[in-house]
């Protein structure tokens, strides 16, 4: 077996925060492996069990493996980070690491991020691997599968009160190593260099909005779902909450206990990762076509009284304008303008909450000339047909569009809850019926115009 020498560390740059990451091994697929809460890429070498894991991998893959920001060596962060803001570090790493496409084999609360991922970026996803994952974060009435959100107080002054002693940790091990004296040192510090008290604190704060379910039918490529009957952090009906919604998914569940995957069965949990990604191929030869994208749509308030009060080459000046004003706000926000609409746009984003901020600042800059809008947003599959885009999710943000009022920035919970970790605010706008939809859809507004940078 190639010996695997511990890997330097190196960091991309995405926006302005260094990512840490290293790369190592001898396979001539990249897997890129997303860690969980905790994860420190120079200790991990240090835990004789972790190392043999990574190890493992390493004889099959070329591995990439990152701190994600506010963890371990990356940049700490003020405040809270947004899952399109932690997939924008996986695209920096992978180009920093020269890798195209990759298994992508997410851990925990890795998990939602990488199907956000996938998702977003079918070409550089070759197949997905969840491991000890979930579809939201925290629990609710109609997700009661984690710790109830109306918990979140209590349980995090237990866990920061704690941080730093290893009992995270240990509390996640197996049951042969629970009480294992020795592991106790390991464990604190590895809880020490991952993040402060009040760091965890905020990061499982900023998850309380983590809920990917409604695109897990969005997820194109094949999938694998590892986890363990008796888990002791994430229950197995995550699990097999995940393997029922994904469309491509396999699932395989071990009877064993620790949460973390280099205890217990590691072997076992390593042969299935190479397993099936060796087995893995394109669900889809048309994948590069069609993408989770955000669809916005906006339209000029009034514009046909407008045209008939001003005539029509003053009218035609008013929409030059209104073209110098979009344009480039949708490119800083990385949008792509797809078309106007004769007295609006469709735009679509790779990200939510960019496009959302992106209405919100097409909504202030045409007012001050004299140009109200009102805007709809949906995000789902879009495929792109030469230029142009179709799918359910453009014909779902025009309707919603539809119903908003001058000035207003109508979404749908389906993007609502895709900003976890923003600034944003929500109240309901209620329940409407969509032209040409079976069912109902609960629409919100935004509250307040705080328009962040893109």
């Amino acid at each position: 077996m190639p010996v695997i020498d511990r890997p330097e560390t190196q960091y991309a740059l995405s926006g302005e925060l260094s990512i840490a990451y290293q790369v190592f091994g001898h396979g001539e697929r990249d897997l890129l492996y997303v860690p969980g809460m905790i994860s420190h890429l120079e200790l991990s070498w240090d835990d004789e069990r972790l190392r043999s894991f990574l190890t493992e991998l390493g004889q099959h893959f070329r591995v990439i493996m990152l701190d994600k920001r506010g963890q371990g060596m990356s940049d700490r962060i003020d405040g809270a980070t947004t899952l399109e803001e932690r997939i924008d570090d996986l695209r920096a790493v992978m180009e920093a690491a020269h890798s195209q496409r990759a298994t992508v084999f997410g851990f925990s609360e890795g998990g939602p991020l990488c199907v956000l991922f996938a998702a977003s970026y079918p070409k550089k996803v070759e197949s997905l691997i969840l491991f000890g994952s979930m579809a939201k974060y925290w629990g609710s009435d109609d997700y009661p599968h984690r710790v109830h959100i109306n918990d979140i107080d209590e349980t995090l002054s237990t866990i920061t009160a704690a941080w730093g002693k290893g009992h995270f940790l240990q509390a996640r091990a197996a049951d042969a190593d629970a009480n294992n004296a020795a592991l106790l040192p390991i464990f604190s510090k590895m809880e020490r260099m991952a993040s402060s008290p009040s760091g965890v604190g905020k990061f499982m704060r900023a998850n309380a909005l983590i809920d990917v379910r409604s695109i897990l039918p969005d997820v194109p490529q094949k999938t694998l779902i590892i986890h363990r009957r008796y888990d002791k952090s994430v229950d197995k009906s995550n699990g097999r909450y995940l393997a029922e919604h994904l469309p491509h998914a396999t699932y395989l569940e071990l009877p064993t206990t620790s949460h973390l995957p280099q205890f217990e069965d590691s072997d076992a949990i390593a042969e299935a990762i190479v397993s099936f990604a060796k087995a893995s191929h394109r669900v889809s030869a048309d994948l590069d076509d069609r993408k989770l994208s955000t669809a916005l749509f906006t339209d000029i308030v009034g514009s046909t009284a407008k045209l008939i009060e001003m005539g029509d080459e003053a009218w035609r000046n008013a929409l030059n304008r209104h073209d110098a004003v979009v344009e480039p706000l949708i490119a800083r926000y990385r949008g792509r303008l797809v078309k106007n609409t004769g007295d609006g746009i469709l735009a679509v984003f790779d990200g939510p909450v960019r496009a959302l901020n992106c209405a919100l600042a097409l909504v202030v800059a045409l007012e001050e000339i004299g140009l109200p809008i009102r805007a709809g947003l949906h995000v789902g599959e879009v495929v792109d047909r030469g230029g142009d885009v179709t799918g359910i999710a453009v014909n779902i943000a025009s309707r919603v569009m539809d119903k908003a009022g001058a000035g207003e920035v109508l979404l749908t919970r389906t993007l609502k809850d895709l900003t976890g970790g923003s600034d944003m605010r929500f109240e309901s706008a209620g329940d409407y019926e969509l032209k040409g939809l079976s069912e109902p859809y609960q629409l919100f507004r935004t509250l307040g115009l705080e328009v962040a940078a893109a």
